[in-house]
């Protein structure tokens, strides 16, 4: 490890109450510089850290929590990256690796990375339910953010049919409500309508709620992100208010008596188990599990492709077997000009040409449109987009300029600056999107100054507005900082705005909140814009 830089703990705090987390994930918080993590998590652990500063983000920000602790730790920072449960097991162990691979990260030479485990909620919700996990389980995300819903549904049904227990993580969310609902009819070809299912919501936290019920009766209930899905096998069985799965399909023991039938010695013999697999022969006697497939050598599939490959004398690969290829997709944003919103039918032609079938299209408020389209050679989408006079623009936690129509160009005077702007600014990475918005005239009629950064041009110089809040219900207008700016004065001063931002701000933190965070950007100091009527908190979903 090079000694000049830090450390990073990857870790996973278990379900939330501070009996459950291991020592060793106090240690790390508490020996860290830097916590980050949903902010929901960081609430759960702030009483226990003593770190000099806690970034929180939002549900989604996930990859920007890992680029920030990359870039803590190679700072020289020591930092915690915090996931609920075991970070190992849909947390942050794996992205915090994928940044640093990305990067050149070796373990040698490299920030010293230590994953600190923690109790997965399959784990710490079957605690509470009895012991419904006591044979052979899997856990399933039922998120398809980053996983096709295809490969998804293909896992249900391999789990269902091998009869799994089930654990299902991330159910159901405000948006995602049908996911839920076929993982159900699914499991419903293979188990029967009766097998218990427990649901755990917020394990072992001051809101924990338990519920247990059937398979077919599972949707009458509340499910959320923050529920836990527990789905018995054919074997498992309610009793006294417990979900108890047995710990095999044959008992191996004679439960209810005093004295064992078989002394311990005698348990694991051949004789004992005529269920298990023969060491010498690789057979074993069916008849003894609950789920019974008829018995065949080779299936008349696999015979007629080793009689191909016999013919064809080349090995031929079964179309059944599950290979998942990684897609990738590149996603990017197109608009026909700064000032212009007219876009041609030959230039639609040729986006529509580069989409395909597999694409995606989608308007957005800002006057682009959104693209997504699998492909390995994006270099040739953007060449023949660009041969057809269409802005190319990155999508994301990016700077976007979003100009007004200029009243169909006939004021055309502020359109040069507009369009330096974006050349100079456009694209630039940032710990959050950013939106410039740029008005011609000082009608304004463009809501410039309900963006990030509100640019006016009035009277042949520009006014500067910094720090709306665009969205939500308390929604406010940008702070005016500056007036009659010369044009010669404002791209310097809006870079250097930015730089400021991106250098400072934490992920997933707007500018607005920024601004209300330090006080100062540049020489501007900050002033309350928002409303001084107190306005109910609208939190989505959980």
């Amino acid at each position: 490890m090079n000694k000049n830089k830090g450390k990073i703990f990857v870790v996973g705090f278990g379900p939330g109450d501070s009996e459950h987390i291991t020592k060793r994930a106090i240690d790390a918080l508490q020996q860290s510089d830097y916590i980050i993590g949903y902010k929901t998590y960081v609430e759960l652990i702030e009483h226990l850290v003593t770190a000099k500063s806690i970034v929180s983000t939002g549900m989604t920000e996930e990859v920007s929590r890992a680029q920030e602790a990359v870039k803590q730790a190679e700072a020289g920072n020591i930092v915690s990256v915090i996931s609920s449960g075991d970070s190992g097991v849909y947390g942050m162990a794996g992205l915090v690796y994928e940044v640093l691979v990305e990067m050149g990260w070796t373990e040698k030479d490299g920030v010293a990375v230590e994953i600190v485990p923690g109790i997965s909620a399959i784990n710490s919700c079957a605690s509470i339910l009895g012991a419904p996990v006591m044979h052979d389980s899997c856990t399933i995300s039922l998120s398809d953010h980053l996983t096709p819903w295809t490969v998804i549904a293909k896992r249900i049904e391999a789990a269902g049919m091998a009869d799994f227990v089930i654990a299902l993580y991330n159910p159901k969310s405000g948006r995602r409500t049908r996911q839920i609902v076929e993982a159900q009819n699914i499991l419903l070809k293979y188990r029967s309508p009766d097998t218990p299912v427990g649901l755990v919501k917020s394990a072992y936290r001051e809101n924990q709620n338990v519920v247990l019920t059937t398979l077919a009766e599972m949707l009458e209930h509340d499910i959320g992100m923050l529920t836990t899905v527990i789905i018995g096998n054919s074997s498992t069985f309610f009793y006294d208010n417990k979900i108890i799965t047995p710990r095999g399909y044959q008992r191996k023991y004679t439960l209810g008596e005093g004295k064992q039938s078989l002394k311990p010695h005698q348990r694991l013999k051949k004789e004992a188990e005529p269920w298990a697999l023969d060491q010498d022969t690789g057979e074993a006697q069916s008849g003894y599990e609950q789920i019974v497939k008829p018995k065949q050598e080779i299936s008349s599939v696999d015979m007629a492709f080793k009689a191909l490959s016999m013919v064809t004398k080349t090995e031929l690969e079964n179309p059944f077997l599950v290979q998942q290829p990684i897609e990738d997709v590149f996603e990017f944003a197109v608009s026909p000009g700064v000032a212009n919103k007219m876009i041609m039918p030959e230039q639609m032609r040729v986006l529509a040409e580069a989409i395909g079938e597999k694409g995606t299209l989608e308007y957005t408020p800002d006057h682009r449109f959104l693209v997504k389209l699998p492909t390995d050679q994006p270099e040739t989408i953007v060449k023949k987009l660009e041969q057809s006079n269409l802005i190319v623009m990155p999508v994301g936690d990016v700077v976007n300029l979003k100009a007004c129509d200029f009243c169909y160009g006939e004021k055309a005077d502020s359109i040069p600056y507009a369009e330096e702007i974006a050349a100079k600014l456009g694209g630039i990475k940032l710990p959050k999107e950013l939106h410039i918005g740029f008005n011609g005239c000082g009608m304004a009629c463009y809501r410039a100054v309900f963006d990030d950064i509100g640019i006016v041009y009035r009277k042949k110089k520009f006014d500067l507005f910094i720090g709306a809040k665009p969205v939500g219900r308390t929604a406010h207008a940008a702070q005016p900082v500056a007036e009659g700016l010369e044009p010669d004065q404002l791209l310097p001063l809006l870079t250097k705005i930015i730089e400021e931002y991106k250098e400072n701000a934490h992920p997933n933190e707007r500018l607005f909140k920024y601004f209300k965070r330090v006080k100062k950007i540049q020489h501007f100091n900050y002033h309350d814009m928002s409303s001084k009527i107190e306005v109910e908190p609208a939190p989505c979903g959980d």
